[in-house]
């Protein structure tokens, strides 16, 4: 996992590279981006269901002012996501991938496991069965 800085709309940082020790659901996204949007609640509702052995991460590549993505959370009244915002858009660089939406599991020692591009059925039975064959190998 790229050890990279992101922030919330305060300022508060979040190293993900600090993530190392538990497996994440690192999820990029927009809030212009209509998959993304539809997407959203559904890894909420997942962030719930292996809430203590999995954390997701979804990270805005939304450029310009952080309170778009503020009001999108709080209009999605998400229980168990937060608005990090990347607004440089490093973390796509980094992993290499700027199609949105980009999701990438990493194992506890911060190794990708999988990766999907593009909008998924995180609700769905293909979701929860490849991430759960991801936290046990």
């Amino acid at each position: 996992m790229p050890a990279l800085n992101v922030k919330d709309a305060e300022g508060r940082q979040l190293n993900l590279g600090a993530l190392q020790g538990e497996p994440v659901l690192l999820n990029l996204w927009a809030t212009w981006c209509a998959p993304c949007v539809k997407e959203m609640p559904l890894l909420d509702e997942l962030a719930g269901d292996y809430e203590g052995r999995l954390r997701v991460v979804t990270v805005s590549q939304d450029m310009g002012d952080p309170a778009k993505v503020t009001a999108f959370f709080e209009q999605g009244g998400f229980a168990h996501l937060e608005p990090w915002l990347d607004p440089q858009a490093e973390l796509g660089f980094a992993l290499g991938d700027t199609l949105l939406p980009t999701t990438v599991l990493y194992d506890a020692s911060g190794q990708e496991v999988w990766r999907v591009r593009g909008d998924f059925d995180w609700a769905g039975e293909e979701a929860r069965s490849a991430i759960d064959a991801g936290l046990t190998d």
